[in-house]
């Protein structure tokens, strides 16, 4: 298998549909912890947690991709540049090579939303795979201060 034509994803499920993070913005999966609720947060950030010594902001990913929140069964930590945070979803189903060609584009109207976090639409086995951007699944840095 030439690697150069495959992706390593994170795939983790948010109610009913299954999200792809590239594995180079994914630190580690874990429990979630207790989480201390922001004053004028957006709607998606549910807060701050303590992880390894460092406050990080916990974004709903349902919320952030307009689904109702439930309660998170795992937390994953994901990284773009200096920026960090907590992702909140509902299972990691674990690491999947997807192929670099095997995405559609986006709808227009989806392309169109400025602030989408999904990057592209593939497909796993039978179902939906929304590929997100890691860029776009981060809060601003001024709520993680």
């Amino acid at each position: 298998m030439d690697e150069r034509l495959y992706q390593t994803s994170l795939v983790c499920r948010v109610h009913t549909r299954l999200c792809a993070l590239p594995l180079i913005h994914v630190l580690e999966t874990l429990r979630p912890l207790p989480v201390e609720p922001l004053v004028d947060a957006p709607a998606h950030v549910l807060g701050l947690v303590r992880i390894r010594g460092q406050s990080l902001p916990v974004v709903d990913l349902a919320g952030l991709l307009g689904m109702p929140g439930v309660a998170p069964q795992r937390f994953v930590t994901v990284a773009v540049g200096r920026r960090r945070a907590a992702l909140a979803v509902g299972e990691v189903l674990g690491l999947r090579e997807l192929p670099q060609g095997g995405s559609e584009p986006l709808p227009p109207l989806l392309r169109e939303a400025a602030n989408e976090p999904v990057q592209a639409i593939a497909r796993l086995d039978a179902e939906l795979l929304m590929v997100l951007n890691g860029a776009r699944l981060l809060p601003p840095a001024e709520v993680a201060a």
